[in-house]
């Protein structure tokens, strides 16, 4: 059987001098507080801090990256233990770790193995690989570990130095487990994210409902478009009340709009209708992004923009199960006219925090990298999604350095839905980072004092300013 290989200069350059630097580095930030201040872990978790049932439901079921490779090669969803729609689909765990175990070949050379690795080694004391023959022996050791205290939620938080940890949630959402996290002294370190793309893009199939919804949960006059916005800040004043620092958009391009009132308003009314095509959506979204901005002005928010998914790509696997099961696929998109009249209006000023993502690599350098070096509002966010990988990683600083340097950007956030993939992945992070300084050490270009202040910043200072959690 094969071994789990974590090698301590693993990700490190090859070159010894440049290796030598970097594991310098690491070294200086290995075990620094993690904040991640984007992701898509279950707050109940936190709140409740039970213990999980077994390794299927903590491994599997929540991580899009591991069901939709394992979909990919015809193992379906329901054998792995995803929950029907509509029905109750009941599944012996073990099996659907078996499963898993025989097809964990197909994760060779992709990030998910590397951060699959680190958990099952550096967190369960894991020895040899996971496959067929060892799959069992790896469900009974998880599964019993995850009984004990050790690794309950908050003491995963703890063990890992999550310094701060923010969940997404939608605008209807009345946040249970924020409160109660608040009311346990704990919601200074979980945090909610305001995300109201249910309420705001018109193709969603529930989009009519949730606006009935969001008038109930307001008391506020829908009717006008006036009304709409009032639900909105009430909303906004609601989360900034739970101790909500940003907004999140997951919106299908990065275009913006500013309509008129008459404009808007007819635009509104057709929407909320249900009568709206396509293009009528799509612009009222783009009005939208303008004033979800406009709002952070008044209010603080920093706002974070996750454009370029075509969402639900599998119109079977949604309808059987719903969102977030691997089917949403990354599109070519653009941003330099898509936020001009955002960025005319709003682009020069220091008191409003845009952080752009991207899924599409191909903007780096021609669009993304020259906005946020000119302009003082944007920040440009980490690798994103298909991208947070290795070489996702080397693209992104030698494309993005060069022209909006390393203090325009966001730091890392891990965007994740599973727990204990939040080391793992600020580890590959930091590793690349001390990466590609130590390489720029090694050639002359960057004084090696430099460096070591650059990886602090780059670990903790960047995305500690991006966010303003300087109070945390």
């Amino acid at each position: 059987m094969s071994k789990i290989d974590l090698h301590p200069d693993r990700l490190f350059p090859g070159d010894e001098t440049a290796r030598n630097i970097a594991r310098a580095l690491y070294n200086h930030v290995r075990d620094a507080p993690i904040i991640s201040p984007h992701g898509h872990t279950d707050p109940e978790w936190f709140a409740q801090n039970q213990n999980f049932a077994n390794a299927t439901d903590f491994f599997l079921v929540p991580d899009h990256y591991v069901l939709r490779m394992l979909y990919s090669q015809g193992v379906s969803m329901q054998d792995l233990g995803v929950q029907y729609r509509d029905q109750i689909n009941k599944v012996d765990p073990r099996k659907a770790w078996q499963l898993f175990g025989t097809h964990y070949h197909l994760f060779r050379g992709t990030p998910s193995r590397i951060w699959l690795d680190y958990v099952f080694s550096e967190v369960f004391g894991l020895e040899e690989q996971l496959s067929a023959d060892t799959a069992g022996h790896y469900f009974d050791s998880i599964t019993a570990a995850l009984q004990t205290d050790a690794y309950k939620p908050r003491a995963i938080l703890d063990r890992f130095k999550i310094k701060y940890l923010a969940t997404t949630e939608g605008a209807l959402d009345l946040l249970p487990h924020h409160t109660k996290l608040n009311a346990d002294g704990y919601g200074h370190r979980v945090v909610s994210t305001f995300r109201p793309d249910d309420v705001i893009d018109p193709d969603r199939e529930d989009f009519r409902d949730n606006l009935e919804q969001l008038a109930i949960l307001t008391h506020e006059d829908l009717s006008t478009f006036n009304g709409y916005l009032n639900a909105l800040r009430n909303r906004r004043d609601y989360y900034i009340s739970m101790g909500v620092r940003a907004t999140d958009h997951g919106h299908p391009t990065a275009r913006t709009l500013a309509l008129g009132k008459a404009e808007i308003e007819a635009l509104y009314q057709i929407c909320r209708s249900g009568r709206g095509t396509l293009e009528d959506h799509e612009n009222f979204r783009a009005h939208m992004l303008m004033e979800m901005a406009r709002m952070s002005i008044e209010d603080g928010l920093v706002m974070q923009l996750h454009p370029g998914s075509y969402r639900n790509h599998n119109p079977e696997v949604f309808r059987a199960f719903g969102r977030d099961k691997g089917a949403d696929i990354p599109q070519a998109i653009t941003y330099t006219e898509a936020l001009k009249p955002l960025l005319d209006e709003l682009g020069n000023r220091s008191d409003f925090t845009l952080i752009l993502f991207t899924l599409d690599e191909t903007n780096y350098a021609r669009e993304l990298a020259p906005l946020a070096g000119h302009y003082p509002c944007l920040r440009l966010g980490p690798p994103w999604w298909f991208h947070d990988s290795v070489e996702g990683m080397i693209r992104f600083r030698q494309q993005v350095t060069e022209t909006a340097g390393f203090y325009n950007t966001a730091g890392f956030n891990d965007d994740t839905r599973s727990l204990l993939s939040i080391p793992a992945r600020h580890d590959v992070a930091r590793r690349m980072d001390c990466r590609f300084l130590g390489q720029l050490v090694s050639e002359h270009r960057l004084h090696e004092d430099e460096a070591f202040d650059l990886i602090g910043e780059l670990t903790t200072g960047l995305v500690t300013k991006a966010y303003r959690l300087e109070d945390i």
